[in-house]
């Protein structure tokens, strides 16, 4: 599978980027989030983990924390999380 990033500030008023695909059900799935490091963002992340493990049936969450807030995750953490993942998540702190 290659790495898609998409930027959410490419283009302009009115384009419109294509939904990634989505799996019908995610139970059995490795789903990994991206903690941004804004406030309370790994409690976030912790308790959607849980949730997902209780609720869905998801076999594996992997967290990884992004250096900076303000900057985009680097490369090798956004490779590692497509090599890994079935799906993703950016999670948003307070």
């Amino acid at each position: 599978m290659a790495l898609r990033i998409i930027d959410p500030s490419a283009g302009g008023a009115g384009t419109r980027i294509p939904l990634a695909p989505r799996p019908m059900d995610l139970r059995g799935k490795v789903v990994g989030i991206i903690d941004n490091t804004k406030e309370q963002a790994d409690v976030i992340a912790e308790a959607m983990a849980e949730g997902l493990r209780e609720k869905y049936g998801v076999a594996k969450v992997i967290v990884r924390r992004k250096p900076f807030f303000s900057k985009p995750a680097p490369a090798e953490l956004l490779e590692e999380i497509a090599r890994e993942a079935d799906v993703a998540i950016a999670a948003v702190g307070g």
